[in-house]
């Protein structure tokens, strides 16, 4: 009796970690720096909204999973996945060969614009006063973003003379810039208007810095993942679910 008694407890304790693992197997959790408005911010209520969050959330639907969202700095989201501590990234990411070397990207599923935001009596006019000869402005830019990496690899590279200031946060580099530390800040457009909107004496240039695509990354070689994300987004796409979003957040002018 006693070894019977032993059989089924081992049985009920192995179908309830079975279980437990099952219920931890149907979570999508999805890694974002909640202060890129529209794609990801904090609600007034505290929730988390914005547009990669409700795709992200309609994938997670698709897939018939459970949905979590974690909120971090934008520099440690492809670290954080990348390690397989969180199944997807999502904050504006755009694909760059220095993140390929660390996760795998889906399908692109919105397009962003890069702006140069300037007070505006500012001397710079245009994107090209950046590349000027003997131009030594002072650049702002949310570290580990596109704008930073790319203006970055230009001054590497010898294409500007200016400098580069990276900061924690987008809202930080504006701080940074109406106090009169820096003279611009490189950001996506639909963060910059609210970044324009919220601060009287800041204007975007009409010249773009450069337009890219964005994308949601995984873990490198998680290609099972990758394709049902990149399945569902094409449905959501085919019914109209991403488009409706994004015109939700970015109404069309």
């Amino acid at each position: 009796m006693k070894k019977i008694l032993t059989l089924v407890l081992a049985g009920v304790m192995a179908l309830s970690m079975a279980a437990c693992g099952t219920k931890e197997s149907k979570k999508l959790t999805l890694a974002t720096s909640a202060d890129f408005p529209p794609y990801e911010y904090v609600a007034d209520d505290g929730s988390y909204a914005g547009i990669d969050v409700e795709i992200a959330s309609a994938v997670a639907e698709k897939l018939g999973m459970e949905f979590e969202v974690v909120n971090m700095n934008f520099n440690s989201i492809v670290t954080s996945v990348s390690t397989g501590k969180y199944d997807m990234g999502m904050a504006g990411l755009t694909v760059t060969e220095d993140r390929l070397k660390s996760v795998d990207f889906s399908q692109s599923y919105a397009t962003g614009v890069q702006v140069v935001i300037v007070k505006e009596d500012s001397p710079i006019t245009s994107v090209d006063d950046l590349y000027a000869e003997g131009a030594s402005y002072a650049v702002g830019a949310q570290i580990s973003t596109t704008g930073a990496i790319y203006f970055g690899d230009d001054i590497a590279g010898g294409a500007t003379t200016c400098t580069l200031q990276e900061f924690t946060s987008g809202a930080d580099a504006i701080a940074a810039l109406t106090a009169g530390k820096i003279d611009c800040v490189i950001i996506d457009n639909e963060p910059a208007k609210s970044f324009v909107a919220a601060n009287d004496g800041l204007k975007i240039l009409d010249t773009e810095y450069t337009v890219e695509d964005y994308a949601i990354c995984v873990k490198k070689g998680n290609s099972e993942l990758l394709e049902k994300i990149n399945t569902a987004l094409n449905e959501l796409t085919a019914d109209g679910t991403i488009p409706s979003i994004i015109s939700k957040y970015i109404p069309a002018e």
